[in-house]
């Protein structure tokens, strides 16, 4: 796919987005950009601060959802019970995370412009689900073949056919995805090749600085 590279939101550093369906190699991808010396915001890290022990959305998550939250943080066995179940639970559940995930992001940018990063990353596993997409300068999605992708998510523990079956049907397709992307990371060519593009993304995305 040809990159597109065409926003510039504001002064500062490019921001990329980083995202890819469930087990198509987004993690590893996110890993070798911070060996590139790139910083990247992990949306995922954040919930697990803020809903582990002491997290600063417990209180609400225990106040809207009895019986989930405990001295260890939140349970999330018998929240993704409750929340994939329910709609309404599952939106009333993002109402209280989403907004403490954007105020760590806006801290995290800030940072980044005192610092004089050309460009940071965002670990974001559902960008397009999220409708966040203005808020990025360059979107770039990571991909493997549907049978890589299913053997990589068995391998993980808890999951099963059947979940990751209802995993995929929450989440927009990779063909989609790959559509509205401005550059496409393949992760089943070998990792050399990941690194190579991730590395042209980069050396286009860093002429595109604000500062």
């Amino acid at each position: 796919m040809t990159q597109r590279f065409s926003r510039r939101t504001s002064r500062g550093p490019v921001v990329l987005g980083l995202t890819g369906s469930i087990a198509m190699g987004k993690t590893t991808a996110a890993q070798f950009l911070r060996h590139l010396g790139v910083r990247v915001f992990d949306a995922d890290a954040v919930v697990r601060e803020l809903t582990g022990p002491g997290g600063s959305a417990l209180p609400a998550v225990a106040a809207r959802f009895p019986g989930v939250v405990s001295p260890a943080g939140l349970d999330r066995k018998k929240m993704s019970a409750i929340a994939f179940s329910d709609r309404k639970a599952l939106h009333d559940l993002e109402g209280i995370i989403h907004p403490l995930v954007h105020a760590a992001r806006e801290r995290f940018l800030r940072t980044a412009a005192l610092r004089r990063d050309a460009v940071v990353a965002f670990d974001v596993p559902l960008l397009f689900e999220g409708k966040s997409r203005p808020i990025y300068d360059v979107v770039a999605v990571v991909t493997a073949p549907a049978f890589l992708q299913e053997q990589r998510a068995l391998r993980r523990e808890g999951m099963s056919v059947e979940k990751l079956k209802g995993v995929r049907a929450r989440q927009m397709s990779d063909h989609h995805k790959r559509r509205l992307a401005d550059a496409v990371i393949p992760s089943g060519l070998g990792k050399r090749e990941t690194l190579r593009r991730l590395k042209q993304v980069l050396k286009v995305a860093q002429t595109r600085t604000g500062f």
